[in-house]
């Protein structure tokens, strides 16, 4: 059976002239508008979860998440550039019951499309780990999101979620890597002025733990503070099961699977609300 996704109470028709966006004192996006062309606005009610966090519950990437409706249709790649964070997924209808690929017999699925400020991705680590956390933690657990990229397995532990992806469904990453953490820490975003960087060290090669960091202005992300595709993508080259701290303090976790699949997983915090006039 699919069920629509139903929208969030935050619908409004009234005309909007003013463009910009509004940050809180930490310089993230609180509302931001769109320029439209059509005759009415509507307000978009953003969920926002922070993915991949340290055991605190600190740091990690923040995720915007949209349960899609006719009003957002269309609208989603301006809606993710106003939001400004490195993902932002659409949520297009859960499928209950009747298996399926990706999922067990009776098993529910999401459906859902994953945006940067600068383009639509196929797959990506973070969105998945955050929309499956965030749909949990709605009542609405998933055994797998249905990306454009394939069917996403989730297996959720109460303190992890983790997703499966394959190396193949990553991005292109320039892979660089460096002689310690010291040297990864002192990377300057603005020496990156194209493509997708991701540039790592170990911090323990015995045990698998290493420093990273990821410069993408392809994507549209200057630095992007935890990417689960690289991690999925960095673990298939390197065989083995990865530990990894990433940008200012994210934690990422990533298990060898048989058959090329590689699962990625963390922790994830809710965070405050937003709202876009689009």
């Amino acid at each position: 059976m699919t069920s629509r996704l139903p929208a969030d109470d935050t619908a409004d028709d009234t005309a909007d002239d003013a463009a910009g966006a509004t940050s809180d004192p930490a310089g993230r996006p609180t509302v931001a508008r769109v320029d439209d062309q059509a005759d009415a606005s509507v307000h978009v009610h953003v969920h926002v979860v922070t993915v991949f966090t340290d055991a605190r519950g600190d740091h990690g990437n923040p995720l915007g998440i949209v349960r899609s409706t006719e009003r957002t249709h269309g609208a989603e790649q301006r809606i993710a550039t106003a939001l400004g964070f490195s993902e932002t997924v659409f949520l297009d209808e859960l499928v209950e019951g009747g298996g399926g690929a990706g999922t067990a017999a009776g098993g529910r699925r999401a459906r859902i499309r994953i945006f940067t400020p600068a383009t639509e991705l196929p797959f990506a680590g973070h969105p998945c780990v955050g929309t499956a956390w965030w749909l949990a933690r709605q009542g609405t657990p998933v055994l797998a999101l249905d990306t454009p990229a394939g069917p996403v397995a989730v297996r959720d532990t109460g303190d992890l979620v983790w997703i499966t992806g394959r190396a193949a469904w990553a991005p292109d990453f320039a892979f660089h890597r460096l002689g310690s953490p010291g040297e990864v820490d002192a990377l300057d975003p603005s020496g990156f002025a194209a493509g997708r960087h991701y540039a790592w060290a170990w911090v323990d090669e015995t045990a698998g733990h290493l420093r990273s960091r990821m410069f993408a202005p392809a994507l549209g992300v200057p630095e992007d503070q935890a990417t689960g595709s690289a991690a999925v993508a960095l673990t298939a080259r390197l065989g083995r099961d990865l530990a990894i701290d990433q940008g200012r303090g994210s934690r990422l976790l990533t298990r060898v699977l048989p058959h090329g699949a590689v699962e990625v997983g963390g922790r994830s915090a809710a965070a405050e609300s937003r709202t876009i006039d689009a």
